[in-house]
């Protein structure tokens, strides 16, 4: 099986813009008592989290991205956990609910509001799930168009797994703090980036990097199944898996 990184196409022929954020969200956290870290994870979403049925109080402050005590953000983790997937990852940071805002300009199949973040078309989705994609699923976003014929697009919301092989590593794993999680393993992205195959998803044609959420990867499956259909709006390029 082939990898390949999903990327803006920034000679894209498409003029779409979306000035939107996630409807709710996890806070930012606080520095540990224990290790001193603190922060957010880049790259954690979950469309389809609906969080309406929570007392209009939790939900603002699952509103506000402010840092908090790790405590309050255990609080507010355990508060959203029964409405998120199974095997969702609740980091500091994770973005929830659909994308909300205003949009203007013409969008193609793929559209990434940033390089973390994907989209599609409904009707692009519809036309990969018949070639066979699997595991795609996504939330429509609630955005104002600035146009008479506006688009329906989905935010996806993709699993997190797989990891870098240890041999193209640039830092070394560390074991997560005991108290709040967090592992000071970090550095910059392994160049060129290299998968380690034993961990990849094998039911999925798109996921996050459980290393690097900010990281989309597609199989060769869909990647074959886009070009047939000639879905375009986003770059796919091959990254090695061993």
């Amino acid at each position: 099986m082939k990898y390949f990184r999903v990327e803006q196409d920034l000679s894209s022929r498409y003029s779409g813009e979306l000035n939107a954020t996630h409807r709710w969200g996890l806070p930012g956290v606080e520095p540990c008592p224990l290790c001193g870290l603190s922060g957010a994870t880049l790259g954690l979403e979950y469309p389809c989290v609906d969080l309406s049925s929570l007392p209009p109080a939790e939900q603002e402050r699952l509103s506000d991205p402010s840092p908090v005590p790790l405590d309050e953000l255990e609080r507010l983790r355990e508060l959203v956990r029964p409405l998120a997937p199974v095997n969702a990852v609740l980091d500091a940071g994770t973005e929830l609910g659909p994308l909300t805002g205003t949009g203007s300009g013409s969008f193609g199949p793929f559209f990434l509001p940033a390089s973390w973040s994907l989209c599609i078309r409904k009707d692009a989705l519809v036309r990969l799930r018949e070639a066979g994609a699997r595991g795609l699923q996504g939330s429509e976003v609630s955005v104002r168009f600035r146009t008479k014929s506006p688009p329906m697009l989905l935010n996806l919301q993709l699993d997190v797994q797989g990891r870098f092989h240890p041999d193209a590593l640039t830092w070394t794993r560390k074991p997560p703090c005991p108290r709040c999680g967090i592992s000071d393993a970090e550095g910059p992205l392994p160049a060129p980036i290299v998968l380690d195959a034993a961990t990849l998803p094998v039911d999925v044609d798109l996921f996050r990097l459980a290393d690097a959420p900010g990281i989309i990867i597609a199989t060769e499956q869909l990647v074959d199944a886009a070009t047939r259909l000639s879905l375009d709006g986003a770059v796919f390029r091959g990254v090695e898996a061993r």
